[in-house]
């Protein structure tokens, strides 16, 4: 399953962390009626962030410097985490190369394409570095840069 595979690679071990603490994530990786293609963004892709993945500027504008103190801010934490991690999973695989799809949670059509023997996820043109792993409801794809998830 997913769910046994998917912190396995320490260089993606920040996502893994994230997906554990999602358990609507968390259980899907867990079922084997779903599967799933994980792109898992390298920590340094997620350490370069202007912003950590639970914080929206949108809450700051609308909120202040303190959006995400509180039950409240927890809460609006939380959804902006489950937005960052669902932008990471398509709810297809095998996911043929071309084949449009969209993330869980969004609406942008996103495909793969491979060029020069690299597979880039399209139309962001973000690198595929490997496939960690392949199990029986999906795959971990290791991908250089972070999705656009805002």
């Amino acid at each position: 399953m997913l769910s046994d595979v998917m912190g396995r690679d320490r260089r993606v071990n920040l996502f893994a962390g994230f997906v554990r603490s999602i358990e609507s994530a968390s259980n899907r990786l867990d079922d084997p009626s779903q599967n799933t293609t994980v792109l898992a963004p390298v920590n340094s892709a997620i350490e370069k962030l202007p912003r950590k993945p639970w914080e929206d500027p949108r809450d700051y504008g609308s909120l202040g410097p303190n959006a995400y103190e509180g039950e409240d801010g927890q809460d609006r934490a939380h959804r902006n985490l489950r937005r960052f991690v669902e932008a990471h999973m398509v709810p297809i695989n095998p996911w043929p190369e071309g084949k449009n799809a969209k993330a869980l949670g969004d609406d942008q059509t996103i495909w793969w394409e491979e060029k020069n023997g690299v597979k880039m996820i399209q139309p962001a043109g973000i690198e595929v570095i490997s496939i960690a792993s392949t199990v029986s409801n999906g795959q971990v794809w290791i991908i250089r840069n972070v999705r656009n998830y805002a």
